[in-house]
């Protein structure tokens, strides 16, 4: 294939990607997949020369690295001992190896630079391997079938300036359809300092600091990346609100981080591929172990505030504050001897900005969050799969699933954020505390609480609202649990709720109100909740005998119909149960266990009001708990939880 007929391919395959994100992709297309959000204009994120691999060598400027030396035949470059500098535009094919020395670009400002490199290995002691000083842009291409080694020493001097195995001041792509190994063992890998582009390659990447880092966008259309990092894989971050972005459209990544996988001051898009990240050591060197007991081994996740990045030794300096924190974060990490230090956090996708998953797949074994946003989180297809040391996907403003499956095995709790939509997708959460959880303010979730809130008050534009999709809960606090109104409209959801009286299946502040869909949560009876007058659909509250987990809950019809079932997977002696089937004036059978219980459905809502939680169905409250409309108040709500909210 020619170089212009394989351009155009790559380019459409782009956008399809870009703009689709879904359909018959091998990864992670989603069958239910909703529509893409679309964040960044992809239209011109790669340009016909960033995807761009073949080349003339009778046109290049061939230079030849000899070791200690290195030659050049043709124009444009010369060379002196170990370094190589490059003044003119062109293209330039490099191939052998230099022991300590480096390749320098020093061009006019409004210079394009290729670079070919063939068999290239470049070791430097001194600073970067490549560095780039002024150019308009540069591009390394990989050459087809070639190896090639960028690193520098362990104890090298480099400066703060020029702290990266290849370093650009200027627009940095790197493209082909070979092999780039880079050993950072020094400071960072890869650094621009304003764009950083990859589409296409395979990279294996170890680095003490960041992996990849640039000022005003990492952009990448494809290629295979093996990363290990001793602070973030890949870091974007400026000044202005609308760069600092990093754009996946395809690509394999395996990722392991000392820090964050992905840490973007703008918007992090993932329209395609497959994404695997661990970070801090993974879900099992979580903030607190099992039990509740603090790893003195690493940090106290929970709040959203100055943003760190720890330096060789520990060393922290402090980059930027959160616009939305009002509390200042900080965390831990056990250094030799026992002593600790300032660090940053371990997140899996971190955004200042916003955060949208439309395809592909994504896996993250997290000791942080595993996705958090300082404003909004989408995901609309493909697969997501979370192990979380804190939250599963964590947003200060709104949370959005509209597509996709969303698996989250471990976390502390599993969705939260302010605003919380599900419309579609295949969404499954186990949770250490709340499985859903929407409140206002940052995130402080995984320690003391939401300091300075009204911890039972219901906070205005809070809410959780379910109108399509299936969803999933088994959690140890509560199971659905909202600062505000509750709204369920459609879809599939069962909830596992907490075996304990401190906890409820659905716990909310506002108004719980269900006019569609299929709901079913089991939990225990102290703190239940119905759903309220506004509802359209009928629901009811059934207190049953102490059940073990594994005790089946399914609700018929008069005539012996199954209209739900469902199986909780913990104990539960209360049940709360809405399907488009149940009708006023109709009788039910619910059946837990061995146990039947008639339900005579006198009013639309059988059981609690909706009001504010109670203590043992009614029993304290001097009405009988399963009597239609019966109040489930029971005790003072403002002992609710012993002063622990969200």
């Amino acid at each position: 294939m020619n170089i212009k007929k394989m351009t155009a391919v790559i380019m459409a395959a782009l956008v399809i990607a870009s703009f689709t994100g879904c359909g018959s992709s091998d990864k992670g297309g989603s069958s239910n997949a909703g529509t893409p959000v679309v964040l960044l204009d992809t239209s011109e994120m790669f340009s016909s020369r960033d995807v761009e691999s073949g080349y003339d060598e009778s046109e290049c400027t061939v230079i030849s690295l000899e070791g200690s030396s290195a030659s050049v035949t043709g124009n444009g470059a010369n060379a002196s001992g170990g370094k190589v500098t490059i003044q003119s535009e062109g293209t330039y094919l490099i191939s052998g190896t230099l022991d300590d020395g480096s390749i320098v670009i020093d061009t006019d400002s409004g210079d394009k630079v290729r670079l070919i490199l063939n068999g290239t290995n470049i070791n430097s002691s001194t600073g970067a391997a490549i560095y780039v000083k002024q150019a308009d842009k540069v591009f390394i291409t990989l050459a087809k079938g070639s190896e090639n080694t960028l690193s520098n020493a362990t104890d090298s001097n480099i400066s703060d300036d020029v702290d990266a195995v290849i370093f650009s001041k200027d627009d940095l792509t790197i493209n082909g359809e070979g092999s780039l190994t880079v050993k950072a063992n020094s400071g960072h890998a890869i650094v621009s300092k304003d764009d950083l582009v990859i589409s296409g390659g395979s990279y294996t990447i170890t680095s003490q600091k960041k992996a990849l880092d640039a000022n005003d966008s990492i952009r990448i259309a494809g290629g295979t990346f093996t990363i290990d990092s001793g602070t973030d894989a890949l870091h974007a971050e400026s000044d202005d609100t609308s760069l600092g972005y990093i754009y996946i459209a395809d690509g394999t990544f395996n990722i392991t981080a000392g820090t964050d996988g992905m840490d973007a001051s703008g918007v992090i898009q993932i329209d395609n591929g497959t994404v695997n990240i661990k970070t801090g050591g993974g879900s099992a060197n979580a903030s607190t172990k099992e039990g509740g007991a603090a790893n003195g081994d690493w940090g106290s996740w929970g709040g959203r505030g100055k943003r760190m990045s720890a330096d060789e030794g520990g060393t922290v300096s402090v980059s930027r504050l959160s616009a939305s924190s009002t509390d200042e974060k900080t965390v831990k990490t056990a250094k030799s001897g026992g002593t600790t230090t300032d660090s940053s956090s371990a997140k899996g996708l971190k955004s200042d900005s916003s955060v949208a998953f439309n395809n592909g797949t994504l896996t993250i074994d997290s000791s942080d969050d595993a996705i958090h946003s300082n404003n909004q989180v989408t995901v609309s297809g493909g697969t997501v799969s979370i192990t979380s040391g804190d939250d599963g996907i964590h947003a200060d403003s709104a949370l959005k699933i509209s597509g996709g499956s969303v698996n989250i095995v471990k976390s502390y709790e599993g969705l939260e954020g302010m605003t919380i939509d599900i419309s579609g997708g295949d969404v499954s959460v186990v949770a250490s505390d709340d499985g859903i959880n929407s409140a206002g303010g940052n995130d402080q979730s995984s320690m003391n609480g939401r300091a300075g809130q009204n911890q039972f008050a219901s906070q205005e534009g809070v809410y959780i609202n379910i109108s399509g999709g299936k969803v999933n809960i088994n959690s140890a606090g509560d199971g659905i649990d909202s600062n505000g109104d509750v709204t369920v409209s459609g879809g599939e959801i069962y909830v596992s709720g907490a075996s304990d009286n401190g906890n409820a299946a659905l716990d909310f502040n506002g108004e719980a109100t269900i006019t569609g869909g299929t709901f079913i949560a089991a939990g225990m009876s102290g703190m239940a909740q119905n759903f309220g007058g506004s509802s359209t659909q009928g629901a009811m509250m059934v207190n049953v005998d102490n059940q073990s987990g594994g005790s089946a809950i399914v609700l018929k019809d008069s005539s012996g119909k199954t209209l739900a079932s469902f199986t909780p997977e913990k104990n539960y002696n209360c049940v709360v149960i809405s399907t488009p089937d149940v009708k006023k004036g109709a009788s039910y059978t619910v059946t837990t266990g061995s146990v039947n219980t008639n339900v005579q459905m006198d009013s639309l809502i059988y059981g609690s009001g909706g009001g504010m939680g109670g203590m043992g169905g009614g029993r304290m409250g001097g009405g009988p708990g399963n009597a239609p409309g019966g109040s489930m108040q029971g005790g003072q709500n403002g002992g609710r939880k012993g002063g622990r909210r969200g």
